[in-house]
């Protein structure tokens, strides 16, 4: 059975992943703490935590809340920045087989640009995933997201700066996400991931407050997923990249559904939350649909449920 995908073809020889299940970013940490609850070997790569120029210590408390069928945080971004990354988790990640993403964040498209220069050439560090999509970054961040050309200008600026494998992560708060992952495609991106919190918000009713301390946050969990199902959809058939399908993933056959309305690889996130080995568990539903469907190739799913117009 063959369950490699290859995104980013062309840089560095691509980024080759020995199946297509991923995780998502801000969900996983650095990959480190989870290596010890289960094989993260086995997966296809790992996105770390949305890092930037310098450490963040993120929203005040509370930053997270439960919401049916997801879940809302507004975490702020909170991160060790490039240089503690650089220094104390690429080397341990140099030793790792799967590959290893790095989710950067800017201020401007020069801080991205400056961001992604200084892991140019770090071993360890496989590829990047630009997060032009969270609505928790107080500069930066979603605005970036949110229109054809801010899009295009943040990864033009990157792909200038690096050699490595660009994914830019998509976010679902537009008009049109067709016309900004074209932006993005175009203007050098290897990969579209989509897609990326949900702005929301819920009420404490017994305290008659927001239930974040920022009020708003991002939802997130099995809510999105069937309009994370329409926007992977909508772009796999208008892009000529890679996209990786990521919001809502709790099974494998979640992870089919994505492959068949296009996605190439898929993003595992909040069900790690209740779940550690969530990831494994997706990985190895997909395994066992494909046999119960004996298909040998995972590529045989992509796109198998698109309707022909």
């Amino acid at each position: 059975m063959n369950l490699a995908v290859e995104l980013g073809s062309g840089r560095k020889g691509g980024l080759l992943l020995q199946n297509p299940v991923m995780t998502a970013s801000g969900t996983f940490s650095y990959g480190l703490e989870y290596a010890k609850v289960f094989d993260v070997q086995r997966l296809g790569a790992i996105v770390c935590k949305t890092t930037t120029l310098r450490p963040r210590a993120g929203n005040p408390q509370p930053r997270t809340a439960e919401t049916p069928a997801g879940m809302l945080n507004s975490i702020g971004l909170q991160n060790i920045g490039i240089d503690a990354l650089i220094r104390d988790l690429a080397p341990t990640w140099a030793r790792w087989r799967v590959p290893v993403i790095v989710s950067i964040l800017g201020a401007t498209p020069q801080e991205y640009a400056e961001a992604a220069s200084r892991l140019e050439g770090v071993a360890g560090v496989s590829g990047l995933e630009l997060n032009v999509s969270s609505p928790n970054a107080q500069r930066g961040g979603m605005q970036f997201g949110q229109e054809p050309e801010a899009a295009a200008e943040v990864t033009r600026a990157v792909r200038r700066a690096t050699t490595l494998p660009i994914i830019v992560k998509l976010t679902p708060n537009v008009t049109d996400i067709v016309a900004v992952a074209r932006g993005a495609a175009e203007a050098g991106a290897d990969a579209l991931c989509l897609i990326n919190t949900l702005q929301a918000m819920a009420i404490d009713v017994w305290n008659r407050r927001p239930a974040l301390a920022s009020v708003f946050g991002g939802l997130s969990g099995p809510a999105i997923k069937p309009v994370a199902l329409r926007m992977v959809y909508q772009v796999a058939g208008a892009v000529d990249v890679p996209v990786i399908g990521c919001g809502g993933i709790m099974s494998g056959l979640d992870a089919v559904e994505y492959l068949m309305a296009g996605a190439s690889a898929v993003q595992v996130g909040t069900a790690t939350f209740t779940n550690p080995r969530a990831p494994l568990e997706v990985l190895e539903g997909l395994e066992g649909f494909m046999r119960e469907q004996r298909m040998e190739d995972v590529r045989e799913l992509v796109g198998a449920a698109r309707v022909q117009r």
